[in-house]
């Protein structure tokens, strides 16, 4: 079992920068690919940003160019730098990791930190 734990969430006016931490603990041995979700109210939850073990990187158009992920392997943590916030990035980010257990992908979320950007 997996358990991530996110920090970082908080209020911030538009323009302003956030950085979104992603702990992870519990059978972290492989985690094939560490990533961001966010939902805002009334919407769905949709991939902001994404990295795999190869040290791959996909964004969403959305934040491209905006939004950093990175992780640390050593610490298991994965990480989101938001710059150049917009009230539109306002939205519970969730972080999410995938494992393969016995050829089977599993998906693990931790439970959320809001962002809110003021305009």
């Amino acid at each position: 079992q997996v358990q991530l734990v996110e920090s970082g969430g908080g209020l911030v006016q538009a323009g302003g920068s956030l950085r979104l931490s992603c702990a992870a603990s519990g059978s972290t041995l492989r985690l094939n690919a560490m990533g961001w979700y966010r939902q805002a109210p009334g919407k769905q939850r949709e991939l902001v940003a994404i990295t795999d073990d190869r040290r791959s990187t996909a964004y969403a158009d959305s934040v491209q160019g905006r939004f950093t992920i990175s992780r640390d392997y050593a610490k298991n943590t994965v990480y989101l730098q938001m710059n150049s916030l917009k009230p539109e990035d306002t939205a519970v980010y969730y972080c999410n990791a995938l494992n393969v257990v016995g050829g089977s992908v599993r998906s693990h979320w931790g439970q959320g930190t809001q962002v809110t950007v003021s305009s």
